[in-house]
């Protein structure tokens, strides 16, 4: 169906969108994006980016922000019938033109203190069919833009949250075969599920939820590996981890002092791996969404922490033209774990959407590093974090390694191991 034509149908989603439930769990989304994703604070400006479908999501959002004492809420709304128009009918010479007016406006707001709110959800197969260099050169041209506001996210600097809206052309994406009123019921559905809204008290679960997810990382970092080995059927994956690395999980407090969910959902704990030691051969788990393109049978192989060979049995030109974005492209900058048995790999959907498939599985993240989870790193600059193991690059784009099939051993600095995960369940307990 053209997508035009399913945008159109949204609003008569079996009725399903007009009920008494579906505004609850709206609302309650909207208030754990507000108060336990961003934990607005009083005072504070928050900045929200969404496609047009998701307006509904931001208008609770926006009204649990203002209760919990923000002082002005701006949206910045996208539309995925004028993006795609761009790739279909602009001069071949403009895809390298990028917004930067609007970037270095971003920039400065958080410079100031704004908090970021994004709204996920469009259409992952929008692009499909379009001049693969064309948004390639398109994606490099935003990246370097929105470089400066990236590195204030992924310094963690302020208060920052993704959450996700459904829409009909996403869903008719992960349910093809349903009609596509049900396809977004369903697609609904399993987001109120997944994050973790369901019950009697939301933020009561979340809270509950994050001590979880602390634990873990706690004793990870108590720990001290200096790296992970990853096993199972295709993978035989050493990843060394940063000098002085930081796991970090659930809810965190960023720079400014204030302690929100950067993801809703989330199941992961999360650290630097060194950029110069990660040897040996990965495959995914799962395919990869990226630009309209699902990339499929990702296998890879590691030589002094870069990517010296890939294949891939979809997407492959895709996946080639991802690594040449850089040099730290072909280089890691997150390792995450996440037990095979989380509420998004139980649920069995392939959401095609990076927030809630990298919460299904183990993953690995190509690219941009977090400097949040290093320790001791004021005063350090580019140079310094990259003698520590930091990656630097425009992207960070991650995909899935982890499943039921896949072990994984923490190694302390003189060999010795420690079984973290069999069959992709946590051994240690939380």
């Amino acid at each position: 169906m053209h997508i035009m034509a399913l945008q159109n149908t949204q609003g008569a989603a079996g009725g399903y969108l007009a009920s008494a439930e579906f505004a609850t769990m709206l609302d309650r989304l909207g208030e754990v994006a507000a108060r336990t994703g961003l934990n607005v604070a009083h005072g504070q400006q928050v900045i929200i980016t969404a496609p047009l479908h998701a307006v509904p999501l931001v208008r609770r959002i926006t009204e649990h922000a203002y209760k919990a004492g923000a002082s002005l809420v701006s949206t910045f709304y996208s539309d995925e019938e004028t993006t795609l128009a761009r790739y279909k009918y602009a001069a071949e010479d403009t895809f390298d033109t990028a917004a930067g007016w609007l970037a270095g406006g971003m920039t400065e707001a958080f410079r100031n203190g704004a908090a970021r709110m994004a709204i996920t959800g469009s259409n992952p197969a929008l692009l499909a069919g379009q001049n693969p260099e064309r948004i390639s050169r398109a994606s490099r041209a935003n990246s370097r833009v929105n470089r400066p506001a990236m590195e204030i996210i992924t310094n963690f600097d302020v208060n920052w949250c993704i959450v996700a809206a459904a829409s009909p052309a996403w869903a008719a994406q992960v349910f093809p075969d349903l009609p596509v009123d049900q396809a977004v019921e369903k697609l609904w559905q399993a987001i109120f599920s997944v994050s973790r809204i369901t019950g009697e008290n939301p933020v009561a679960d979340w809270e509950a939820h994050n001590a979880v997810l602390h634990r873990r990382a706690a004793f990870l970092n108590d720990a001290r590996y200096s790296a992970l080995h990853f096993k199972g059927p295709g993978t035989d994956l050493m990843v060394g981890l940063a000098d002085g690395h930081e796991w970090a999980a659930g809810a965190e407090k960023a720079g400014n002092g204030i302690v929100c969910n950067p993801n809703i959902p989330t199941e992961e704990v999360f650290t630097t791996p060194h950029r110069l030691k990660v040897d040996g051969t990965v495959a995914a788990t799962k395919p990869l969404s990226h630009q309209g393109t699902l990339i499929e049978d990702i296998r890879v192989r590691f030589e002094g922490g870069r990517i010296v060979e890939m294949h891939a049995s979809k997407g492959e030109d895709v996946l080639a033209r991802v690594l040449d974005t850089d040099e730290g492209a072909r280089r890691l900058g997150e390792v995450a774990l996440v037990p095979n048995s989380s509420p998004i790999s139980r649920s069995g959907i392939l959401f095609q959407n990076t927030l809630f498939d990298e919460n299904a599985a183990s993953h690995i993240a190509l690219g941009q590093s977090y400097t949040k989870c290093m320790r001791d790193t004021a005063g350090q600059d580019e140079a310094a974090l990259a003698a520590r193991g930091a990656n630097s690059s425009m992207i960070h784009i991650d995909w899935m390694i982890g499943s039921g099939d896949i072990d994984v051993d923490g190694i302390y600095a003189k060999g010795e191991r420690v079984a973290l995960m069999r069959k992709g369940e946590w051994v240690i307990e939380a």
